[in-house]
C-alpha cells in the first residue's frame, strides 16, 4: 500500500474542544453573582444572630448596675451567684442526667424499631407509620393532665425518672422514622453476606449495620439531648422540689412580679447554653450527613 493510500484511509485526528477561557483573578463569571449579594445577607443574618448572644454575654460579665457597651472591668459575680446561691449547680446535675438518660432510652428503642420498620413487613406496618406522622402533631400541653394522672398513679411525680421518661416517649416517633429511613439505605444483601458466613441476625446487625448508622444515630441522639435540655413544660409540671429542677426551671425562677436579676439571669443563659453550643460544634459535621441521610429513602 502506498503512502498515498494510507494517509486516504487513516482516521482523521480528533481534534481537542477548547476549554472556556477561565476568568482573570479579581474578575467573575459572566453568571456568578455578585459577592455583595452573598455577603450583604449573611452578614445582616449575622448581625441579628450574634447581637442578643453579645447582649447576654454583656449582662452577665460587667458589674451589677454598670451601663457600659463594653464588658469592663470584667466580674464573674453573677456566676458565682447562680451556681451557688441559686442552686444552678444542682440544676445543672439533674439536666444532663435528663439529657443523657433520653439520649441513650431513645437511641435504643429508635434503633430497635427503626430497624423492624426498614427490614420487615406486618399487617399493621402503613397504620403504625401514620399514627407515628400523626403523633407529630398532639402539642405535649394537651397531653399533662393525662401524663400527670398515670405518673401519679406509678408513684414517680417529683422524680426525674417521669421527665425523662415523658421526653423519650415524645421523642421516638421522629426518631424511630429517622432510623428506620436510614437503615432502608443500608444494602440488604450486606447482611445476606454476614448471614452466609455464619453470623445471626443480631450479630450481622451489630457488625455490619450499625457501624454504618453512626451519622444517624448521632443525629438522633444530639437533637434528643438538645430537646430534653432545654424542654421546660414537663420538668415544671411534674417536678416539686428545688433539688430535682432542671436548667429551664431554674431560669424561670429568677425572674419575680417584682425585679428580675439580668445578671444572674444572663450568667444562668449562658451556663444554660454553654453545653449546647459544645455538642453541635463537634457533632457538626455527623448532624448534617445523619439528617440528610434518614430524611429520604435512597
Amino acid at each position: 500500500m502506498s503512502v498515498k493510500e494510507a494517509t486516504k484511509t487513516a482516521p482523521a485526528p480528533v481534534r481537542a474542544t477548547p476549554e472556556p477561557p477561565r476568568p482573570a483573578r479579581g474578575e467573575r463569571a459572566w453568571d456568578e453573582a455578585p459577592r455583595w449579594q452573598i455577603y450583604l445577607p449573611l452578614g445582616i443574618y449575622l448581625l441579628f444572630t450574634l447581637i442578643p448572644f453579645y447582649w447576654i454575654l454583656l449582662f452577665s460579665l460587667r458589674p451589677a448596675g454598670s451601663t457600659s457597651l463594653v464588658p469592663w472591668p470584667v466580674t464573674f459575680d453573677h456566676f458565682e451567684k447562680v451556681w451557688t446561691d441559686r442552686s444552678f449547680g444542682t440544676y445543672f446535675a439533674n439536666s444532663v442526667l435528663v439529657g443523657v438518660a433520653t439520649l441513650l432510652m431513645t437511641t435504643l428503642v429508635a434503633l430497635a424499631g427503626g430497624y423492624a420498620l426498614a427490614r420487615f413487613d406486618f399487617r399493621i406496618k402503613r397504620g403504625f407509620m401514620l399514627a407515628l406522622l400523626c403523633s407529630q402533631f398532639v402539642p405535649g400541653a394537651l397531653l399533662l393532665v393525662p401524663l400527670f394522672e398515670i405518673f401519679a398513679g406509678l408513684q414517680m411525680i417529683n422524680s426525674l425518672g417521669s421527665v425523662i421518661l415523658a421526653e423519650t416517649v415524645f421523642q421516638l416517633p421522629l426518631s424511630m422514622i429517622l432510623i428506620g429511613n436510614f437503615i432502608k439505605n443500608v444494602p440488604y444483601s450486606l447482611e445476606e453476606a454476614a448471614w452466609v458466613d455464619g453470623c445471626n441476625r443480631m450479630t450481622a446487625f451489630r457488625i455490619v449495620v450499625l457501624p454504618l448508622l453512626r451519622p444517624g444515630l448521632i443525629a438522633v441522639g444530639s437533637f434528643a439531648f438538645v430537646h430534653s435540655w432545654n424542654h421546660f413544660l414537663f420538668a415544671l409540671m411534674f417536678l416539686n422540689n428545688q433539688d430535682k429542677q432542671t436548667i429551664p426551671v431554674g431560669l424561670n425562677s429568677l425572674m419575680s412580679a417584682d425585679s428580675v436579676d439580668l445578671g444572674a439571669l444572663a450568667a444562668g443563659g449562658i451556663i444554660a447554653a454553654v453545653p449546647v453550643v459544645l455538642v453541635f460544634a463537634f457533632i457538626q459535621k455527623w448532624l448534617i450527613t445523619g439528617f440528610s441521610a434518614g430524611a429520604v429513602k435512597g
